[in-house]
């Protein structure tokens, strides 16, 4: 976690704790007070609440009894089972909840010393970037002396209690945590990757193959100290309603466990499988659990013993902790939220990943050039109107992981815009050379498009191959004006940066060195019929593309006089009459054999279409014709922020 915490309302907890011991009073937050504009942030919602401190709800309260667990604590009247499913999954990873809870001894209640006590706790938070310490009172709201939302199974426990408080505190009110995704707390929680994944729509109940995939890659998430959480979503159905197997509609469940189980002789007989692929899981309730196979009194307990069942790690308590089969929760869940923890640190024995994350914002102009709020790629005339950013795969293909996460907008709940925006974003592979915003699509290739969702996260991972490319990310409709942080992951460092500048910048220099007044693209697509250079019949060509005094060459393409380039440069020339050299080259080890060349014009009346041309020997575009053919399309425009 970074050194540097941001004080949310700028509450300072050591100051505060050090004014209420000297003054001999308990905190009251002035900044979350107790009282109905804490709970609600609409004013028809009205209730009777008493607020009372642990002390007047119980003889000796603590923070945490007997340490933490995913068993602790229960939802209450709140419609937040979101939240408490994200609790119980911190709850396993005692490095991260003492991350949200710091100092966790220090806060602790002390018997032997009450006046140590001040009724002020701290929790922080990762909150759009940054973790985020919040300081709330332990004032708390119930009814008829109990706690009316999340509670401890332990009735002198209240961490869980205090944490929802510090939350809500985040959010604005306690009400603004009414429904709500498991994965935007466990980002709040731990900074993690969230991804959602629609079960049903990608067939994983069905198709086994893609079924093995994604337990494969669940089992990562969970080993490499991940979180998983799932629902059934409820088109139809009315939330909280009881299927046939017991499991509760709209509600969020936390994965507790997930087993790959090689089975010995006498299991194998009795389940005709040498494996089981099994998923633990835990219902916020703590009671309803599932009927189906492998629930608690169900057949398929019978058939494994007591000391079988402690060797495969098939433990369960009674408290809506359950286990199913992979294949039935496939069939039986339809949404599911991943937080990966993404590796990171170079003193690891797992794969790390580079990680670069800029803040950015999608804001509407009336100026064209200016506006950053062109909305999705269905919007050809402005979706390049929004934020545009660079980065670089190095290697021959690398797996890139990207998240692109809006503010949290619980906070603007009270003025009746709470609701997250759908957002996306694409990732185009550009000319290699391109240092200025991308103004019209021409020779780049649309490479990957994320999902478009209105959850605060959207996450995407592609393999790409080797090049630069331009990610752009967006709101589904255009002019909706918000801020986002962009976070890219990739094998080696990607150089992520925003492209700001539309054309070349005009400097007083330029008044001796000249000025761009053109601007052309390129795009080597291939070339076929190449003069044949070793015993095989092959070359190993790449191609050089000069302009000016500029140039750059392709990556090699080996043995093949047929080669697929897919090479795209862009230009700023000073003079307008300098043509563009495209040259093929054999690669040698000694010195490398030219193989022919085209020379283009590149006028902005040339055509614009693909061309196949004629390769010819060294010299202007007479000189005499070699072997093989080159398909390129060019562009060009005297308007230098047309391209």
């Amino acid at each position: 976690m970074s050194s540097s915490v941001q004080l949310f309302q700028d509450q300072k907890y050591h100051e505060l704790k050090g004014q209420c011991i000297q003054q001999g009073r308990l905190f009251e937050d002035p900044e979350f007070p107790a009282s109905d504009e804490s709970l609600y942030y609409d004013s028809a919602t009205r209730g009777k609440v008493d607020w009372k401190r642990p002390k007047d709800l119980c003889e000796e309260p603590f923070l945490l009894v007997n340490g933490m667990s995913s068993h602790d604590f229960h939802q209450g009247k709140l419609g937040n089972c979101w939240f408490v499913a994200a609790c119980s999954c911190l709850a396993l990873r005692k490095s991260l909840w003492q991350q949200v809870i710091p100092d966790y001894n220090e806060q602790e209640w002390d018997p032997k010393s009450p006046g140590k006590y001040a009724g002020i706790f701290r929790f922080r938070f990762w909150r759009f970037g940054e973790w985020t310490e919040v300081v709330v009172d332990d004032l708390l709201p119930t009814e008829h002396g109990e706690l009316i939302y999340c509670r401890s199974n332990v009735r002198n426990e209240f961490w869980s209690a205090l944490l929802e408080k510090a939350y809500a505190k985040l959010a604005g009110s306690y009400q603004a945590l009414d429904g709500g995704c498991a994965a935007e707390a466990l980002v709040d929680f731990t900074g993690a990757v969230a991804e959602s994944i629609n079960l049903a729509e990608g067939k994983y109940g069905e198709v086994i193959s893609e079924q093995m995939k994604l337990f494969e890659d669940l089992m990562k998430v969970y080993q490499r100290g991940g979180f998983i959480s799932c629902s059934i979503s409820s088109p139809g159905r009315r939330s909280e309603a009881e299927t046939e197997m017991g499991l509760i509609v709209g509600h969020a469940y936390s994965v507790t466990a997930i087993r790959k189980l090689r089975l010995g002789e006498r299991l194998v007989f009795s389940f005709k499988a040498e494996k089981l692929f099994m998923v633990r899981l835990r219902n916020p309730w703590g009671k309803k659990e599932w009927h189906g196979a492998w629930s608690d009194s169900s057949e398929e307990w019978k058939k494994v013993s007591d000391s079988e069942r402690k060797n495969l790690g098939l433990t369960v308590k009674n408290d809506g902790e359950f286990w199913m089969t992979f294949e039935d929760w496939c069939k039986s869940f339809t949404d599911v939220d991943i937080c990966r923890t993404v590796n990171t640190s170079y003193f690891s024995l797992h794969k790390t990943w580079d990680k670069e994350m800029v803040y950015g914002a999608w804001a509407k102009h009336p100026e064209p050039l200016l506006n950053r709020s062109g909305g999705c790629f269905d919007n050809r005339e402005t979706f390049l109107q929004n934020p545009q950013y660079i980065f670089d795969v190095k290697k021959a293909e690398d797996k890139v992981l990207v998240s692109l996460q809006q503010e949290d907008r619980r906070k603007y709940r009270k003025e009746g815009k709470g609701d997250n925006i759908t957002i996306g974003f694409e990732i185009l592979k550009v000319e290699d050379n391109r240092r200025y915003r991308l103004h019209k699509l021409t020779v780049q290739d649309r490479v990957a498009t994320s999902p478009y969702c209105n959850t605060r996260s959207v996450f995407l991972r592609r393999t790409l191959q080797q090049g630069r490319y331009v990610l752009i990310p967006t709101t589904y409709i255009p002019g909706v004006p918000t801020k986002f942080i962009l976070r890219l992951y990739t094998d080696v460092p990607s150089k992520l940066r925003e492209l700001k500048a539309d054309r070349p910048k005009m400097t007083c220099w330029s008044l001796f060195c000249g000025y761009p007044r053109r601007v052309t693209q390129i795009k080597v697509h291939s070339a076929e019929g190449l003069q044949k250079q070793d015993r095989s019949g092959g070359a190993d060509p790449y191609v050089l593309i000069k302009c000016e005094n500029q140039s750059r060459r392709s990556p090699v393409q080996h043995d093949t006089t047929s080669p697929v380039f897919n090479t795209r440069l862009i230009f700023y020339k000073k003079d307008i009459d300098s043509p563009v050299t495209i040259q093929v080259w054999n690669s040698k080890l000694l010195s490398d054999q030219f193989l022919g060349q085209a020379v283009l014009a590149a006028s902005p009346s040339d055509p614009r279409e693909q061309q196949t041309l004629r390769l010819r020997g060294r010299g202007g575009r007479e000189a005499a014709e070699v072997p093989g053919h080159i398909t390129v399309k060019v562009l060009s425009s005297d308007d230098l922020a047309e391209l």
